[in-house]
């Protein structure tokens, strides 16, 4: 009896304990769900709603180029791209070789997809291949259940229609590299390009616009279901250059028949650059599609440097078409223009002697008669008159020696030479010897194209201190007689009588029997055009090279050949374009560079009438009003 007892008790008791665990368990996963369903019921909703939308960034449209006429330089054109999303895969090597099997040969790049895939995040999708074809879109589509994680993205590329004619100046885009990065999520975009070279890298932010947003409907293994909204956000801004693709296309066809060479075609009065060429050029849509690595190895190897912008970069000695600053220089000084000097073929200082051209002397030359016929000994003597210091002084007047600092960063200053850059650069003093050399532009003496081209239009126009433009700013619609007027430039300090006075010269230069460019002179008088060449030497024959019957430049190697240059204007009654050629190893100014500048002259007068309407400027003859006829 005492038996039962006990063993109802310990029954009883633990029943009691059971039932007690089973309510607290119930107690407790009421209170958890009460937490979850009603305390935390707005955080989880969020999450789940998260978890249903994605939010992705959409890239703006990149904004447009044109030339001043509106016609198209840089556009953005549509494409097919494949990109992997890495946490959606399972096994990414093993998705990469079934990519490369479907994808044509030459389209697939293992080592960068990989060095992407490790530096980006895992949600981020990584560009595999661009610009695919509608076959490889096919093959794609068709093996999509074997490729989770890998979709087709439509997205834009960027193409340039004049393909190397305009690149030096346009640049390119290209793949944002890791020192790129800044946390912009929209540089982290797949096929996302910025601009790296030229104007679309000086403007690349207002180019790139603001970035859009889509919100898409997923399901529980990330695929898109339906778009649930959509904001484009704000396409890039478009860029209007004062470029004439018409008259840049014809340059570039001209310069194209050198080996290298550049030119620069610019309006006197408003610094617009009409053309600028560096030939060879590059093709800068191979950089929009993303350029293989045998194809970098020959533009790096060219030794041509298409790369080169060698019409702002490119720093040549500007033989005698620097006698234009030296003959400035000593009228500015008071020297009289019709005082002659007896040019015998060679000046002899100390016991050195310095040669002209021509072996045999021009006989008495005064300064129209020198610049026409290009005396070197009558410069010798200007020079030693005049000192290096005054020279460059001028010379800087005129726009030599510094940068300008427009839209395209590569440009270089080039070099005008004085006593206190030598002492300062070398530690020595300046010698005679080097003033009568820096008065025929050889020596230290350096320019670039666009200096020589900017040169010769402050000569002609007025003596402003006009300055090269590439972004041609629009005219009000209201902006009445106003918008004819010229930008204000200041004055450079020339005296009219002394620009006059070269500009003479300068038009005998091309239209007297005796001008050095006669051969180039453009025969319709109202085109007529003046200027100026040069040759500058790059390296002088040796005896060794005369004893084995080398006797003339184009029988050195092409690299040790003299450049050729050529200076200009037009029309000359009233200058409105100046140009500046540079054919490198090209011989004489005379043969190579002055017939390319004639040409680019007389079509750019063809063009004026039509670019008189061109949106940003109401009228290019304006500024000419102003000029001072011969």
């Amino acid at each position: 009896m005492t038996l039962d007892k006990s063993r109802e008790k310990i029954f009883s008791r633990r029943a009691a304990l059971l039932t007690g665990g089973q309510l607290a368990l119930f107690a407790g996963l009421g209170a958890r769900m009460y937490y979850l369903q009603v305390l935390q019921s707005d955080r989880y909703r969020t999450l789940a709603e998260e978890n249903r939308i994605n939010l992705r960034l959409l890239a703006p449209p990149r904004g447009q180029i044109t030339d001043r006429f509106g016609a198209p330089m840089a556009i953005n054109v549509q494409n097919y791209r494949v990109v992997i999303i890495r946490e959606q895969v399972d096994d990414v090597a093993a998705t990469l070789v079934r990519l490369e099997n479907l994808l044509d040969p030459g389209s697939f790049d293992l080592d960068r997809i990989l060095r992407d895939i490790k530096r980006r995040r895992a949600f981020v999708p990584v560009t595999v291949s661009e610009n695919l074809s509608w076959h490889e879109v096919s093959r794609l589509e068709v093996n999509a259940p074997n490729l989770p994680g890998v979709s087709i993205d439509v997205g834009m590329s960027r193409y340039y229609p004049l393909g190397s004619v305009a690149s030096h100046v346009m640049g390119y885009v290209a793949a944002v590299s890791e020192k790129d990065l800044t946390g912009d999520p929209v540089l982290e975009l797949p096929g996302f390009r910025i601009g790296k070279h030229g104007v679309e890298r000086f403007f690349d932010t207002a180019l790139r616009g603001k970035a859009g947003n889509s919100q898409v409907e997923v399901n529980a293994v990330g695929r898109v279901i339906r778009e649930l909204e959509r904001d484009e956000g704000q396409p890039g801004s478009e860029i209007l250059l004062t470029l004439d693709s018409t008259l840049q296309t014809f340059a570039a066809d001209l310069l194209a028949r050198e080996r290298s060479a550049a030119a620069v075609v610019m309006d006197v009065h408003h610094g617009d650059i009409l053309a600028m060429v560096s030939s060879p050029g590059f093709n800068p849509n191979a950089f929009s599609e993303g350029m293989k690595g045998e194809e970098w190895r020959e533009l790096v190897q060219n030794p041509y440097a298409p790369l080169t912008n060698k019409a702002i970069a490119g720093q040549y000695p500007p033989g005698s078409t620097f006698k234009i600053v030296v003959a400035l220089a000593a009228l500015e000084a008071g020297i009289d223009p019709d005082s002659r000097v007896f040019c015998r073929g060679v000046t002899r200082l100390g016991n050195r002697q310095f040669h002209c051209w021509k072996r045999h002397g021009h006989g008495h030359m005064d300064i129209h008669g020198a610049i026409r016929e290009s005396c070197d000994v009558y410069f010798y003597d200007l020079a030693l008159k005049l000192g290096v210091d005054r020279i460059s002084e001028m010379a800087q007047r005129m726009g030599l020696g510094s940068r300008f600092n427009f839209e395209l960063s590569e440009e270089k200053a080039g070099l005008m030479p004085s006593r206190a850059w030598k002492q300062a650069t070398y530690g020595e003093p300046w010698h005679k010897g080097e003033t009568l050399i820096a008065a025929i532009g050889q020596g230290y003496v350096l320019a670039t194209p666009l200096q020589l081209a900017v040169m010769t239009a402050r000569l002609v126009n007025g003596g402003k201190a006009v300055t090269p433009q590439l972004i041609l700013q629009p005219a009000p619609h209201d902006a009445g007689e106003e918008s004819f007027a010229a930008p204000e430039f200041a004055d450079i300090g020339v005296s009219e009588i002394a620009r006059t006075t070269v500009m003479e010269a300068l038009d005998q230069v091309v239209n007297h029997p005796k001008g050095t460019a006669r051969k180039s002179r453009i025969t319709d008088p109202a085109m007529a055009m003046g200027g100026k060449t040069g040759t500058s030497q790059v390296r002088r024959i040796s005896m060794a090279e005369r004893d084995g019957g080398v006797r003339k430049n184009e029988e050195k190697p092409w690299k040790e050949r003299d450049h050729a240059l050529f200076v200009g204007y037009a029309p000359v009654s009233a200058p409105q374009y100046a140009v500046a050629v540079v054919v490198e190893h090209g011989g004489g100014g005379s043969t190579a560079a002055a017939p390319i500048a004639s040409a680019l002259l007389e079509e750019a007068q063809r063009r004026s009438s039509a670019r008189r309407n061109a949106p940003g400027r109401v009228a290019d003859s304006g500024g000419s009003e102003k000029a001072s006829p011969l």
